[in-house]
């Protein structure tokens, strides 16, 4: 017979593995209960027996009659025995049709089986009862029927089987609904998954804002699948950027040869041929260079490297770099440190950071202006600030300057391949940096480092 899914789930496998140990284990408690119940009614019904036949022994002949036929009028429910008997064994007194076989004299409780007589016939019955001899020789039984035990044991039964069955058939209805509902969130993750395969890269994982590791998960998920979105996006642009900067240098040079091969008729003409089209080829390879090393950083194999950078001596190197280049563009440059700082990191790769930075700002900054390169000290943070006096960059263009091959129609005719701003994001990424770009009139980037030390 073929079974649901849902039961061949492990969730309603564990939930029936969970109402089989609750059973056993209420079925146990259950029993222990019954158990102490019944050992304390037992030593209370015994203490009360051998009080009755210490009172009954204690008095004379006749009252002792009376006690005992007063003793069983009052036992309105027929479970008190009593009987005295000669020295010969003959009754005198009582309930009792003879001397209970097999019990002891002048001994502790037992649990007995006695003849009790009846309006219709004698009666076996298992009671408790104790016997004690009389100063003038006669025996005294007192006796009595521990009913409460068995009662106590129906109602137990009754419990278990009122209480234990449904709380069985919970367990099993909860773990088929828990089972089902699983069942469904996988199906549907499942369809979607299937949709994102099938090339829907704006599909994402349900989740809800609940502390619920499923939950959780999706968002973890859904968040890869947005970090990936933004990649193939990115990538999806990349062939045609890489084929329209290459085109252009190459196309240059193409055309000098050409043209050079055609016109030129002295060595000198050829030399300056020769050199037109090998700087055209250079800016080809300028632009491979840089996209193998923004592989190189954004697989993050550099981070082995890491040990602990000073950044007042790293960006003291940067500015004895980049002062003459500034000077010759009449750009007063200008480095500020209040702090001895440091940070962990690849000391190569942040140089290339702050000089990708620095060069940026010397490059679209005006003659007559100012750069300005400067180490803070923050909340449990460094900044590193880079600041000049050019164009600036808007609003509009703090994430577009970010991507590859990305030009500002500003800077159009300014030299450069668009990757220098992607390189500094991809190192201050694999650094676990942040890179903040200040809109408005003048240039402004920082570079921001948590948990760095004074040097």
């Amino acid at each position: 017979m073929h079974q649901p899914q849902f039961m061949r789930s492990n969730t309603f496998r564990w939930a029936l593995a969970v109402a089989g140990v609750l059973a056993v284990f209420v079925t146990v408690l259950f029993g222990f209960i019954y158990w102490k119940t019944d050992d304390y009614l037992i030593a209370r019904s015994d203490r009360m027996i051998a009080s009755q036949l210490n009172y009954i022994a204690g008095l004379s002949n006749e009252r002792q009659l009376e006690a005992i036929d007063q003793h069983l009028k009052q036992d309105s429910r027929g479970v008190q025995y009593a009987g005295l008997f000669g020295a010969d064994g003959h009754k005198i007194a009582g309930n009792l049709v003879r001397f209970p076989p097999g019990l002891k004299m002048n001994d502790s409780v037992q649990g007995i089986s006695v003849v009790r007589m009846l309006p219709a016939a004698p009666e076996t019955r298992r009671i408790r009862a104790i016997a004690k001899l009389t100063p003038n020789g006669d025996a005294l039984v007192i006796g009595r029927e521990v009913d409460e035990a068995m009662e106590i044991s129906h109602v137990v039964s009754q419990a278990l089987a009122l209480g234990l069955l449904p709380a069985l058939c919970l367990c099993l209805l909860a773990g088929a609904w828990l089972s089902m509902r699983a069942q469904r969130r996988v199906e549907e993750v499942n369809q979607r998954v299937q949709r994102i395969i099938a090339g829907d890269l704006s599909e994402r994982l349900p989740h809800r804002d609940v502390d619920e590791p499923f939950s959780k998960l999706a968002a973890i998920v859904n968040g890869m699948l947005d970090e990936m979105e933004t990649m193939i996006h990115a990538l999806a642009g990349v062939g045609n950027d890489i084929a329209h900067d290459l085109r252009t240098p190459l196309t240059r040079a193409r055309l000098t040869l050409e043209r050079g091969r055609t016109n030129a008729t002295t060595l000198e003409q050829l030399q300056a041929v020769a050199d037109k089209a090998i700087g055209n080829i250079d800016q080809s390879l300028t632009i491979i260079t840089a996209l193998l090393r923004l592989a190189e950083i954004e697989n993050s194999r550099r981070s082995a490297a890491f040990g602990t950078v000073l950044l007042h001596e790293m960006m003291r190197e940067v500015c004895d770099i980049y002062e003459p280049i500034a000077e010759n563009k009449n750009i007063d440059l200008r480095v500020e440190m209040r702090h001895r700082l440091s940070v962990r990191g690849d000391r190569d790769l942040l140089f290339e950071a702050v000089a990708n930075l620095v060069d940026n700002a010397i490059k679209f900054t005006p003659e007559g202006g100012k750069v300005g390169i400067e180490l803070l000290r923050g909340d449990h943070e460094t900044v590193v600030r880079v600041t000049d006096t050019g164009c600036g960059i808007s609003e509009q263009e703090r994430d577009a300057v970010l991507r590859r091959f990305y030009r500002s129609d500003k800077i159009r005719n300014t030299p450069g391949v668009g990757l220098g701003l992607n390189l500094v994001a991809a190192i201050v990424k694999l650094h676990g940096f942040r890179l903040a770009i200040h809109s408005g009139r003048g240039g402004r980037l920082e570079i921001i480092c948590p948990d760095s030390r004074q040097a």
